[in-house]
C-alpha cells in the first residue's frame, strides 16, 4: 500500500515529524513500513517561465526558438513540442539541472542554434499526470510566479511510504486507515470530515431497481444514480494522487471510484445505466456456462459458486472483482449508477482464483471489509462528483441489508492486561490507547469499531495496548511459575554436547528424512526375517521412496555419503543425530518407540582404527569408561571381519563400528572403503560415569616399562590389557599399545604386541624389585591366559 503523506496529512497533521522517525515509530506500532521514495527529491534548478516570443528555427521546420522570462533574466531554448504559445507559463530546465530518473540538462545547440535549457514535460519531471499531456510540454496555470523553483511551486516534492499491510488489518488497506494509525502511534488529532453534497429532486426509483437473491454473499448494496454526467481527465491534483499511490488515471468518473477505493479502503464500481436491461440489477450467482467480457477484454465462463452483478438478461460485473465491458463507463455516457457493496470475503476471492484474475478490489474483498464503510464510500464518491462538477446527483438511495454485523463488545480487564503483558499501565491510559484507536469504552466494557475484524478476545485488546504503548517501553521479565524457565534439559545438554565433540573432531552434522524407502533392506542386505523389516508404514506418502519411518539411521547416512562421491568429494566425514522409529505391535496400533542414533560416517583418508580412536576419545570426553569392543562377524551390513560391537562396563550394548560390507558399497554405487558407526544416544547416556573423582598432581616420579611379546593372530587386544589390569595392582598409572608387528622375522599365525606401562606409588618413589615383581605378574598371567611369550 503506497501512501502519498500530502493525502495522510488531511486527516492527521505529522509533517512535522521527520520521515525517518514516522517509519520507525509506524513499524514498532504495528504498520510495517517497507520503504519511502521521495518523489521529485532529485529534481533541481527547475523553475517556472513565462514564453514571451517564439520563432521559427532557421534550419529545421518542427524546431522553435523560444525567449523564456525565468525572473531575473530571459533565456533563449530550442524546443521541437508544437503545443507552447506565446505567453504560456512552463516549467524550465536551466542549465545545470538535474530531472527525474537523473538525467543532467546542459547548454547547447540544436541545428547551430544555441539554447540554454529545455521546456519540461510533467513525466520529465516525475509526475506523468496523464497519457495525453506526456508528449507535450506541460502548461502551467497562469497564476504561477515566475521564476520560483517548479518544484516549490507546483507541489511535486513529497514523500510516498510504503506499507506491508498484513491479511488481519484490511482497514488499513486505505489512506484513512493509515492515517488512524498514525494518530493513534503519534497521539495527534484525527479526523474523517463529513462528506456533504446536494441531490436534485428526482426519485432513484425511477431509475433503478435493485434485487440481492444471495445475501450470504452480498452481506450489503447500496447504489447511487448520477445524470448529466461529464466524462473528462480528472484534475491534476487528483491524477498526481492516484500515479504516486499506483493507480493509473483513467477519466474523472473511473478516478472517483479508484480514489475513494484508496482513501476509504471500499471498492466501488460505476455502470453506465443505458447498457442495464430494463434499469434492473440483481445480486445473484452466475449460471453454469455463463459468459461475461470483463473490462480487461477477456471472456470468461462462471459457473454457480461465482456472484455476479446482473441485469434482467445478462450478467455486467463479477461481484468484488471487475466490470464488465459492456457497462463500462465511456466517453459517451450520459447517466451511471455508482454501486458499493460488501460481499463474503472468501466468495470472492475463489471467484478470483477460480478465473485466474487478482485486482485491487478484490485483495480488499478477500480479507473481509466492514459492510458499516458502504455508505461513508458512496457519499465521499459523490462528494467529489459534485466537487469536479462531473454530473448531477439523482435524489434518495438504495441500500440493502437483510444481515447486520453485530459489534464485539469485551471487558476491559485491566489487570489481567497487565500481567499478560508484564506491565503496569494505568486503566485510565489503556482507556485513552483504545479511544484514540477509535474503541469504545464505557462502564468497564471495550467495544471494537466494526472495521476492526481481527478483535475477537481479551489477547487481542491486550496487543492493541502494547502496541501502541510500545513494545520498547515493555520491560524484559521473566516468566511466571516454577515449571516456565527455559533451558536444556539434561538430555538435550548431552545431544548437544555430543554433537559439538564431533564437531571438533571434524565431522559435519546433516539431516536427513525420517520418510524413507523400503527398498534400503535389501541394499543393506538385512535378513528377512530380521525385526528392522518391521516398520511404520505411511498412509499417504509422497511417493514409494518415502513410504516407511525408518528403523535404521545407516541407510540415511550412506545415501549422504554416496551423493558426495558422486560429486568427486575425496572424502568425507559426517555424523547425525536423529531418531529411528520402532513399532511395538504389526499392525501398529500405537505410536511406534522412537531411538535417538548418533550415526557417523566416513570414507577417503581414514580406516577402521581412525573410526575407533574418533569414537573411543568421543566417548572419553563423554565420561564413558571401560568400554569393550566384541568382534561381529552375523552383520551382513558391515565386513565380517572388520565390524564390532560397542558394550559399556555392564555389557550392554552402545552401538556398532565396522567397515560396510564391499556389496552393500556396490548397492550404493561407492567406490571407496565406507567406515561407520552407529551408536545408541540413551544407552550413551547411562553409560555415563557421573561421579567425579579429583586426585593430588604426582609428587613422586614414575617408573615406564617397555614390554613385546608374541601371541596367535586371534588373540584381541582388549584380552591382553585386561590381563595386564589383574595383574599389575595398584601401582600401574597407565599403559598404552603402542605396536603391532607382522613381518618376516614373525612365526606364521603369530603377531608382536608391544606395550608401554608406566608405575607409580602416591606416597613413596618406587624402587625396581617393586616394578620387576609387578612385570612378572603380569608376564605370567598373560602367558598362563593368552599364551603371551615375552620376545
Amino acid at each position: 500500500m503506497k501512501v502519498p503523506m500530502s493525502w495522510l496529512n488531511e486527516f492527521t497533521d505529522v509533517k512535522d515529524i521527520p520521515m525517518k522517525e514516522y517509519m520507525h515509530e509506524l513499524t514498532m506500532s504495528g504498520s510495517k513500513v517497507e520503504g519511502c521514495d521521495t518523489v521529485c527529491g532529485g529534481i533541481s534548478n527547475v523553475v517556472i517561465g513565462k514564453i514571451e516570443k517564439i520563432e521559427a528555427h532557421p534550419d529545421a521546420d518542427k524546431l522553435r526558438v523560444c525567449q523564456v522570462n525565468v525572473g531575473e533574466e530571459t533565456v533563449q531554448i530550442v524546443t521541437g513540442a508544437p503545443n507552447v504559445q506565446e505567453g504560456d507559463m512552463v516549467p524550465v530546465a536551466l542549465a545545470g539541472s538535474t530531472l527525474a530518473g537523473g538525467v543532467k540538462i546542459k547548454k547547447g545547440k540544436l541545428r547551430g542554434v544555441e539554447s540554454n535549457g529545455m521546456l519540461c514535460s510533467d513525466e520529465e519531471l516525475g509526475v506523468n499526470i496523464n497519457d495525453e499531456k506526456a508528449t507535450g510540454i506541460w502548461i502551467l496555470d497562469p497564476s504561477l510566479p515566475i521564476g520560483e523553483d517548479a518544484v516549490k511551486a507546483l507541489g511535486l516534492k513529497e514523500d510516498v511510504v510504503e506499507f506491508e499491510i498484513t491479511s488481519n488489518r484490511p482497514d488499513c488497506l486505505s489512506i484513512i486507515g493509515l492515517a488512524r494509525e498514525t494518530a493513534a502511534t503519534f497521539k495527534r488529532p484525527f479526523a474523517v470530515k463529513e462528506s456533504v453534497y446536494h441531490e436534485n429532486g428526482e426519485d432513484i426509483d425511477d431509475y433503478l431497481s435493485v434485487c440481492v437473491e444471495d445475501n450470504q454473499k452480498c452481506y450489503r448494496y447500496a447504489a447511487k444514480v448520477v445524470k448529466n454526467v461529464k466524462i473528462e481527465p480528472s484534475p491534476e491534483w487528483m491524477q498526481r494522487r492516484l500515479n504516486r499511490a499506483g493507480v493509473r488515471a483513467i477519466n474523472n468518473i473511473v478516478d472517483i471510484t479508484n480514489y475513494v477505493m484508496l482513501e476509504y479502503g471500499q471498492p466501488m464500481h460505476a455502470f453506465d445505466i443505458s447498457y442495464i436491461e430494463g434499469n434492473e440489477i440483481n445480486v445473484r450467482c452466475a449460471k453454469d456456462g455463463e459468459k461475461i467480457m470483463t473490462l480487461d477484454g477477456i471472456e470468461r465462463e462462471l459457473n454457480a459458486n461465482m456472484l455476479v452483478i446482473c441485469d434482467k438478461e445478462k450478467p455486467n460485473a463479477i461481484a468484488g472483482v471487475m466490470g464488465g465491458e459492456n457497462s463500462g463507463v465511456t466517453e459517451d455516457t450520459k447517466t451511471i449508477v455508482f454501486e458499493s457493496a460488501n460481499f463474503l470475503g472468501s466468495s470472492v476471492r475463489k471467484t478470483a482464483v477460480s478465473l485466474g484474475m487478482r485486482t485491487e478490489s478484490s485483495a480488499r474483498y478477500e480479507k473481509g471489509l466492514d459492510p458499516n464503510m458502504v455508505l461513508p464510500a458512496l457519499n465521499r464518491a459523490l462528494e467529489l462528483v459534485e466537487q469536479l462538477g462531473a454530473g448531477e446527483i439523482v435524489g434518495g438511495i438504495i441500500d440493502i441489508q437483510k444481515i447486520e454485523k453485530q459489534p464485539v463488545t469485551l471487558p476491559l480487564e485491566a489487570d489481567k492486561i497487565n500481567r499478560f503483558l508484564g506491565t503496569e499501565i494505568p486503566e485510565a491510559d489503556m482507556i485513552k490507547i483504545l479511544e484514540n484507536l477509535t474503541f469504545k469504552v464505557e462502564n468497564g466494557m471495550v467495544t471494537a469499531p466494526s472495521f476492526r475484524i481481527d478483535i475477537g478476545c481479551m489477547n487481542d485488546i491486550a496487543e492493541e495496548v502494547a502496541r501502541i504503548y510500545g513494545y520498547n517501553n515493555i520491560k524484559s521479565t521473566m516468566l511466571q511459575g516454577d515449571t516456565l524457565q527455559g533451558g536444556f534439559t539434561k538430555e538435550q545438554s548431552f545431544e548437544n554436547r555430543i554433537k559439538t565433540l564431533l564437531a571438533d573432531k571434524g565431522f559435519y552434522e546433516i539431516y536427513a528424512y525420517s520418510f524413507t524407502n523400503p527398498k534400503l533392506f535389501d541394499l543393506l542386505r538385512i535378513d528377512a526375517e530380521s525385526p528392522l523389516r518391521k516398520v511404520v508404514t505411511i498412509s499417504n506418502p509422497l511417493g514409494e521412496e518415502n513410504s516407511i519411518m525408518r528403523t535404521t539411521s545407516i541407510h540415511s547416512m550412506l545415501e549422504v555419503l554416496q551423493r558426495n562421491y558422486s560429486h568427486r568429494n575425496k572424502e568425507a566425514f559426517l555424523f547425525e543425530c536423529a531418531n529411528v522409529y520402532l513399532p511395538k505391535f504389526l499392525p501398529v496400533t500405537e505410536l511406534p518407540e522412537e531411538r535417538k542414533k548418533v550415526t557417523l560416517g566416513c570414507y577417503g583418508n581414514t580406516d577402521f582404527f581412525a573410526l575407533k580412536g574418533m569414537v573411543q576419545a568421543l566417548l572419553d570426553d563423554l565420561g564413558i569408561d571401560k568400554v569393550s569392543y566384541v568382534p561381529v562377524q552375523d552383520n551382513k551390513t558391515f565386513h565380517p571381519y572388520r565390524t564390532a560391537h560397542i558394550l559399556n562396563e555392564n555389557g550392554d550394548t552402545i552401538g556398532v563400528i565396522g567397515e560396510i560390507h564391499p556389496l552393500v558399497c556396490k548397492n550404493y554405487e561407492i567406490g571407496e572403503k565406507v567406515y561407520l558407526c552407529e551408536l545408541d544416544l540413551n544407552t550413551l547416556y547411562d553409560s555415563v560415569n557421573r561421579t567425579l573423582k579429583y586426585e593430588h598432581l604426582p609428587k613422586f616420579p614414575a617408573t615406564t616399562r617397555d614390554m613385546a611379546m608374541l601371541v596367535d593372530d586371534e588373540v584381541m587386544v582388549s584380552q591382553i590389557e585386561a590381563v595386564i589390569v589383574k595383574k599389575a595392582g595398584k601401582i600401574l598409572e597407565h599403559f598404552s599399545l603402542f605396536d603391532v608387528y607382522k613381518g618376516s622375522q614373525i612365526p606364521e599365525g603369530k603377531k608382536s604386541i608391544a606395550y608401554s606401562l608406566s608405575f607409580r606409588a602416591a606416597d613413596r618413589t618406587l624402587n625396581d624389585e617393586e616394578v620387576n615383581a609387578s612385570m612378572d605378574k603380569i608376564l605370567k598371567g598373560l602367558k598362563e591366559e593368552v599364551g603371551a611369550d615375552l620376545r
